[in-house]
């Protein structure tokens, strides 16, 4: 009998662990990923895979975890050009004094281009190959990432005061139109409607999201109990907590990505799990801005679709999932009171599938599954921080650093080769950063 010739594939990717995240709790040893046309074809034993398949290219690290790309999902990335601006003040003052009338000052086409190529970079070099954004000017947004071949979600900006982006709710609403539009079926760039927030958007133009949300199927991508003075806000101005007001607008549904939601009651966290609500858990800026502590354990057990997000480098102060998963899982601890909390499974699929699965992106990324994008990433474990290796995935929730990132894939097509980002000029994104620095220090200091 013949042996049937190697299938014709693009790229195999030969890996010491393979870590799939569906099923839960699965770790391949010695696997390979197959990849063509910019999908997983196939996961099988290395062995078996060079066997089965002939590849235009093979990578091999055999010291590595090949995971799903990370999804940070939420965060603002142009403003990577603001970090470390505003250190160390509490929400309203950072936000009001400080980050508003800097943006009023700066903000503009080139400076969200800019701060966007400058998250990229730092995104790919920690593993991360899909985004939730949330800022103004979508449209250079959506540019920008497609330019790079970057995969995201772009908020569409509602807000109830003139910007740089749009001087009045007919106009915000006229440009969120033109927007989605533009990238409707785009392979790698979507939209979501994004009220800032409960104190910032009225009643109209929330119901006005509530509307074109429906009539376009896209998600709303919401910053909603974030502070505890965010609640009494409402309660004196609405006569009831955001999530009632949420609800009674007809927002609290699927379509919802509730970002921080670290004051929450026991009713309002079953409540999010019966309409489908998922939850961004942003820990790391939520600790930083001292907002208070999202209920992960609780929220998740209770069946909500929980994922991970850094928020912006101005409040974070970085873009990195490595270690925003590895602080989600050891705070759900404290926070629940049990050491079982968020174990490192759990956390390593609310930081790749969970975000997939509440943006909207699921059916394309978020797992190693036949099918799905091959959006990839080989994390090298032979360092002497993440040795001994008793448990791979316990190594990368609470061990590693995402400078041990060596490999990533966008598609198939490789954005990061050993530690080097592939078509990005480096010192031309720093040097345009040192730029940047200067241009805030005279807004700063006039």
């Amino acid at each position: 009998m013949t042996q049937a010739a190697p299938q014709p594939c693009d790229l195999l990717i030969e890996a010491g662990w393979v870590v799939p995240v569906v099923p839960h709790g699965v770790v391949l040893e010695d696997h390979a990923v197959v990849v063509s046309g910019g999908s997983i074809i196939a996961i099988l034993p290395r062995l078996e895979a060079r066997a089965r398949f002939s590849a235009k290219e093979t990578v091999c690290r055999p010291d590595a975890a090949l995971v799903p790309g990370f999804v940070n999902a939420h965060t603002h990335n142009p403003m990577t050009l603001l970090r470390g601006v505003a250190d160390d003040l509490p929400l309203k003052v950072w936000l009001q004094q400080h980050i508003w009338p800097i943006e009023g000052a700066v903000i503009g086409p080139d400076f969200v281009a800019d701060g966007v190529r400058l998250a990229i970079a730092e995104m790919l070099r920690g593993g991360t190959t899909c985004c939730n954004e949330n800022y103004f000017f979508p449209d250079v947004q959506a540019a920008t990432y497609k330019r790079h071949g970057f995969r995201a979600r772009i908020g569409l900006p509602v807000i109830d005061f003139p910007t740089a982006w749009a001087s009045c709710d007919d106009e915000y609403f006229d440009r969120a139109g033109e927007v989605h539009d533009a990238w409707r079926g785009d392979a790698l760039i979507a939209t979501a409607f994004a009220p800032h927030a409960p104190y910032t958007v009225n009643d109209a133009n929330f119901a006005r999201v509530r509307m074109l949300a429906d009539q376009l199927d896209i998600p709303v991508h919401l910053h909603l109990h974030e502070t505890a003075q965010e609640v009494q806000q409402s309660i004196e101005q609405h006569g009831q907590r955001p999530i009632a007001r949420i609800d009674r607008l007809g927002l609290l549904n699927d379509r919802l990505i509730a970002v921080h939601m670290t004051q929450l009651t026991e009713a309002e966290i079953h409540l999010c799990a019966e309409r489908g609500v998922s939850v961004v858990h942003c820990p790391e800026s939520n600790l930083k801005l001292a907002s208070g502590f999202c209920p992960a354990c609780a929220l998740e057990r209770a069946g909500v679709t929980l994922a991970i997000g850094t928020d912006g480098c101005a409040s974070n102060n970085d873009l990195d999932m490595v270690g925003e998963t590895r602080t989600a899982a050891i705070l759900a601890k404290a926070v629940a009171g049990d050491a079982a909390a968020l174990d490192a499974h759990t956390a390593l699929r609310a930081a790749t599938l969970g975000g997939a699965q509440a943006i909207g992106f699921d059916h394309l990324v978020g797992s190693i599954e036949p099918g799905k994008r091959a959006d990839l990433v080989c994390i090298d474990l032979s360092a002497l921080e993440t040795q001994p290796l008793h448990n791979v995935v316990s190594q990368l929730v609470y061990a590693t650093a995402r400078q041990q990132v060596s490999d990533v894939w966008i598609d198939g097509v490789c954005k990061l080769r050993e530690r080097v980002l592939v078509d990005m000029d480096i010192d031309g994104v720093v040097a345009n950063a040192r730029q940047w620095r200067e241009r805030i220090a005279q807004v700063r200091n006039a």
